[in-house]
């Protein structure tokens, strides 16, 4: 059994239909740029010239964005783990957890408009893992701190990310 099209209507747990822009807005702008482009290779005739492509491009955008957008505050959460597990300072860490929590909420709010996004978690980590740490390393030069332990040596999980974990207090 295949993907659903991007216009199929999902059943909620009510037994109510919704459509899938309203259930994952990154498969549903995946699907419609995809069939956008589809319709301007044929040649599909309107009254007024559409500009398929560039139509389907504004549309994937939009879906891009969202990526990005997990991308960033994933990017946030990492920086400051790794301020929690490999800086000295006690003051600043409060504010950490703070942001931690508040990117969370952010991520949690993005997947529940598009939960197919959930699947770009583990590779979105490991790509901003190292520009996290060398923030982390840069911050601490520039604030005379020497570090606890080896940056490039951390590693997270999804769920370590993403979760309600917490590195264990110094």
């Amino acid at each position: 059994m295949g993907q659903p099209a991007a216009h199929d209507a999902p059943r909620t747990e009510m037994g109510m239909n919704k459509p899938l822009h309203e259930t994952d807005f990154l498969r549903w702008t995946s699907g419609q740029a995809s069939a956008l482009r589809a319709a301007g290779a044929v040649g599909i005739n309107t009254p007024a010239p559409i500009d398929w492509e560039n139509v389907a491009e504004e549309i994937d955008s939009l879906g891009r964005s969202q990526r990005s957008e997990l991308r960033s505050r994933i990017g946030v959460i990492l920086e400051h783990l790794v301020k929690l597990i490999a800086l000295p300072a006690t003051a600043p860490r409060a504010g950490w957890l703070d942001t931690i929590d508040e990117q969370r909420a952010a991520i949690d709010r993005l997947l529940e408009d598009s939960p197919s996004l959930r699947r770009e978690i583990p590779a979105l980590l490991m790509a901003e893992l190292p520009r996290a740490g060398r923030m982390v390393a840069r911050s601490a030069a520039r604030h005379g701190e020497t570090l606890h332990t080896s940056i490039a040596a951390l590693a997270f999980s999804a769920e370590q990310v993403v979760g309600d974990w917490y590195p264990p207090e110094p």
